[in-house]
Formats: C-alpha cells, structure tokens, sequence
C-alpha cells in the first residue's frame, strides 16, 4: 500500500486535523515502550494485525507490516519534543520520522550484536495557543496539501518509517533546545520520491541534544509565513534559546510578477520575522536561497536569485544577526558537480521532466550539510550539537554513487507548489 493511501486513511480519523488530532495525546506520562522483537517485561509487545486506532494510541498504520521493507509505526505524543530510543539487531537500519524527516542513517550492526540510537523528533498540531504575545487560533493550512499529503505532519502522532527492521522503541517527552525552520519547498517536508528538501536531511546531523522543527511550506514567502500565522504558530511555542532559521526568496520574485511585492517588501517582511523571534529571547538566523540549476558556456552558475540573496545578508548585517549565504554555497556545489553531474542532485519526477530548483534525497542532503556547516561557520550556538566529526566541503561534494540513503515508498510527479515560471 503506497504512503498516499496511508495518509487518506489518516486524514479521513483524523476529521481534517483541527478536531479530533488536537486532542491530548494518549501517551503515559513516563512514555512508551514497544518491543517488536519478543515479550520483555515492562514493554508492549507489537505484532502483525496490531494496526494503530485512536483508543489504542499506537500500533501499525493499516496496511503496513512488521518485517516489511519499509514499515511504518505510530503512536500518540503530545506536542512538541521526544526522544525515541531504538535498539536494533544485525542488519543495516534506517529511520525516517513523521514526513521523511531523516533520523538514523545506514546504521550497521553487526552479526549477533544489537545497538541503541537515540534521536529527537518534534511533532506539532495546527492549534496555535494564546502564548508569548500571540492570539489563539490555529495555522490556515492548505488543502488538500497539509490536510491529505501531508497529514502525518500536522496530527497527534509520531510516525516512523522503518527500514531494516528494530527491536524496541521506546518514546518519552523532552525538553532540549529547538531549531525552527521557515521556509519555502526548498526547505519542508516533501511528502514524496522524487522530491527532498534540505529541511528534512538537516535531522540527521545533529545529535539529541536540540530538536528540529520543519515549519517550512511549498510555494510560500515571508508574507504567507505571516498571514497563514506560521510565524505566530512558531512563535507561540518559543523559548529562550530556540534558533529559527528563515529562508525565503525563490517565491518572493513572484509578487514582483504580480506587482504585489518588491525587495522593499522583502526587506520588511524579512525583518518583521526577525523582530518576532529576537523579542522571545531566541535567535533567528537569516539564510540566502540557494541557486537554481542553469549553467552559462563556461561551466558557472547563472544567478536568479542575487538581488533576494544580496537583500538577505544585507538585512541580517543591519539587524545584528547570523547569516548564512547558501546562495553562494550553492553555486560552489553544482559547479563542483557539473553540468552533468548536478542532474543527479535535483527531482527528476518523469524521464524527460529534469526538475531544476527542486532537489531529491541526494541533492538535499548536501543542501543540508551546507546549512550545517553554515551555522557552525556562522557561530550559531545550537551547532555545537552537530554530530561527531562533522565535515562539508562544497567543492568536494560526495558523489552521487556514494550516496545509499533508501528512498520511501510513496513517488509522485506532482510538482511543489510555487515558483513555475522558473522551472
């Protein structure tokens, strides 16, 4: 069964999000624990035919097995931040948690040994709470979009998406540092193969000790953030300590098109996000969008975005805050691949259809390791959690052979939204 059957089942329980998947989660106050592997005392034992339900609170979403390759595995959490623990036995195992968001990657146990991983995940609801300033109310998701496809990001529960199999898993609540991501298609949770955004690779690496909270969205600018309240949703929730990253610009060109928008209306829009997160005590951090995929004679990127690129660290420098130029990294890295070779980076949804602003698994995940090695390079605290030996040369990318993240169930030739007239 394909992830899009999953996620209308899900849907149609879940009565459009704004109900029934608000309410309080079902999980005990000391977490879950859930052994797939035997019967250890202490655990629940998870079998075939245990298929998630609301009064159960977990369990197998419908249509999915145990063993399978992948599975998929839910249960409910409140909102926020958890820390789920995995044991695994022999084999090679990778997690993805809620939509494609990549936790564990190619873990190797070897024969007659099993290993513990700990990873966090955020989880979120479109009910936005009368807190820090902000009025109650809930995010204007789009539909179907947000409600059908990616349903899995806006409920009551944690789903992971299990290749290679694992033993337990156990979920408990956490409080630990969180980085916000607002952005556009570049940068959320794309639902489905072929797409990928960097937004959703970024999980992989830090370590548990801050959280990742995609609020990024297809087709969107800082004027949507502000009117569908993505700002406010976000803001609602922050604590002294939080990063919010900002990244927009692909979509923003469009309102020059429709003459409803300028880099005037970028630079405030842009600052008005700025002063929102600095006023809560947490840290935002300007990003400059990457490059599209166009080459001149010579083998050099074709700039599309410089004025919106140039405006963002002009108005990061101004307002005192990070900023990381991912424009210019971008054009260090499909250089570095190639006329040719940077084909391999970006969604290619039907043979002849070469999607040249959005990027699949592999290009995501050095998109991703650029915003890391951005952070670090920008002296961003929460950097300090990047995992042990982290290392990124955009000059020296990993070649796409190397590349062996498993791709999900779920393909579509459905195109993000936003951004057409510059495919």
């Amino acid at each position: 069964m394909t992830t899009f059957t999953l996620l209308l089942r899900r849907t149609a329980a879940c009565a459009l999000l704004l109900a029934s998947c608000a309410a309080d989660a079902a999980m005990p106050p000391a977490g879950w624990r859930f052994d797939f592997a035997g019967a250890t005392p202490g655990y629940t034992a998870i079998r075939p035919g245990i298929e998630y339900d609301d009064a159960r609170g977990y369990g197998v979403e419908p249509g999915s097995v145990p063993g399978a390759q992948p599975f998929y595995f839910s249960a409910d959490v409140p909102e926020g931040n958890v820390a789920v623990t995995v044991t695994l036995g022999p084999g090679t195992h990778t997690i993805k948690a809620e939509l494609r968001r990549l936790m564990l990657d190619r873990v190797e146990v070897p024969a007659g040994q099993t290993v513990t991983r700990t990873f966090v995940v955020n989880t979120r609801t479109p009910a936005i709470p009368a807190a820090n300033g902000v009025s109650a109310g809930a995010v204007n998701l789009k539909a179907p979009r947000e409600t059908v496809q990616e349903a899995w990001n806006w409920d009551k529960r944690l789903t992971l998406e299990i290749h290679g199999g694992v033993d337990k898993v156990e979920i408990r609540p956490v409080q630990v540092p969180t980085i916000y991501l607002l952005g556009d298609s570049t940068v959320c949770d794309q639902p489905g193969e072929p797409y990928a955004s960097w937004g959703q690779m970024l999980t992989a690496f830090f370590k548990p000790g801050v959280a990742i909270a995609n609020h990024g969205e297809s087709g969107e600018t800082y004027r949507d953030s502000l009117q569908r309240r993505r700002l406010d949703k976000i803001v609602s929730l922050l604590r002294p300590g939080d990063t919010v990253l900002l990244q927009f610009g692909h979509n923003d060109q469009k309102q020059i098109k429709q003459g409803t928008g300028s880099i005037a209306t970028y630079r405030d829009e842009l600052r008005r996000h700025v002063d929102a997160v600095r006023a809560r005590g947490a840290l935002p951090v300007v990003l400059s969008s990457m490059e599209r995929r166009a080459f001149d004679s010579n083998g050099k990127v074709v700039p599309s975005l410089i004025d919106y690129a140039s405006t963002a660290r002009q108005s990061a420098q101004e307002l005192g805050v990070p900023f990381i130029d991912l424009n210019a990294t971008s054009k260090v890295l499909y250089e570095a691949l190639g006329v040719e070779g940077s084909k391999a980076a970006f969604a290619l949804p039907a043979p002849d259809r070469l999607d040249n602003t959005h990027h699949n698994n592999y290009g995501a995940w050095l998109l991703a390791q650029a915003v890391a090695a951005g952070m670090r390079d920008a002296k961003v605290p929460a950097a300090a959690e990047l995992v042990d030996g982290f290392a990124f040369d955009a000059a020296h990318p990993l070649p796409a052979a190397r590349f062996t993240v498993p791709a999900s169930p779920h393909f579509t030739n459905q195109r993000p939204l936003g951004d057409e007239a510059n495919r």
